[in-house]
């Protein structure tokens, strides 16, 4: 088996694959504090409770944005599993030709998730693709039609711009972003809920359609993270929301890099 560990700024996701079947999956809060004994602790509780055998894990994959965690969960598959975690960076065999200015500078999430979503949607369609992954920022990713990483946009997560107006703005509450029940808000809650959960969508809609121009046609559009459930129903521009994208694209980097 396969564990594969996506390390976030806000969460963290582990995956257990046998082949290429995602057989288990966990989310945990990002803690930077958190030390490698105690990450060893959290992964053992989990495998007991889904009754799965570290044993059984011949390999490990990390992909991380937060660079702390990045050294703690490597030493915590050394102690824990005996086994190096294969980390995603620079030099790593990825099957995907990155074309940004500074190759080293795409995040490792981005780059399993281009992978993934070609493999998934783009080899067989021979057409180009936008990636939207909501998550603690919302990254737009472009992979063109012959499989490379062109490049892409950074925004920030809605949840980030619902924190802004609370913080920022003395007279606006705190809100859940949710959908609301009308775009015309006759609260200020509502007006605030309309304007993040609709301004995002159209902002989606705008960079979605905006790439897909650059990138000469009408894309595939994939959207994951932790929102893609709840905004890509709102446009017909998001053709396909997969929550598991990235853990999938790791494992797929995982076999390309076994002799």
């Amino acid at each position: 088996m396969l564990l594969a560990i996506d390390v976030g700024n806000t969460n963290i996701v582990l995956g257990v694959f046998d082949g290429d079947r995602l057989i288990e999956s966990w989310r945990l809060a990002t803690l930077r504090e958190r030390t490698s004994d105690e990450l060893g602790l959290v992964v053992d509780a989990l495998f007991a409770r889904s009754h799965l055998d570290k044993r059984s894990v011949g390999g490990i994959i990390l992909g991380s944005v937060v660079p702390p965690l990045t050294t703690t969960f490597g030493t915590m598959a050394r102690r824990s599993f005996g086994l190096p975690a294969l980390s995603i960076e620079p030099g790593i065999k990825t099957g995907m030709p990155i074309l940004y200015e500074n190759p080293s500078e795409v995040g490792a999430d981005r780059i399993v998730n281009g992978v993934a979503a070609y493999e998934r949607f783009g080899r067989s369609a021979a057409r180009p693709l936008v990636v939207v992954d909501f998550g603690t920022a919302t990254t737009f990713d472009a992979i063109t039609a012959s499989g490379e990483y062109l490049g892409g946009a950074i925004c920030p997560g809605v949840q980030i711009s619902a924190d802004a107006l609370f913080q920022r703005a003395a007279k606006l509450p705190r809100i859940d972003v949710r959908k609301p029940s009308r775009v015309v808000g006759r609260t200020t809650v509502g007006s605030m809920e309309s304007g993040l959960f609709y301004g995002y969508v159209g902002m989606v809609e705008g960079l979605v359609r905006r790439m897909g121009d650059e990138l000469g046609g009408h894309p595939i559009s994939v959207a994951t993270g932790g929102l893609a459930a709840i905004i890509a129903p709102e446009t017909p521009l998001i053709e396909h929301v997969e929550p598991d994208l990235t853990l999938h694209g790791l494992r797929i980097v995982w076999e390309r890099n076994q002799s």
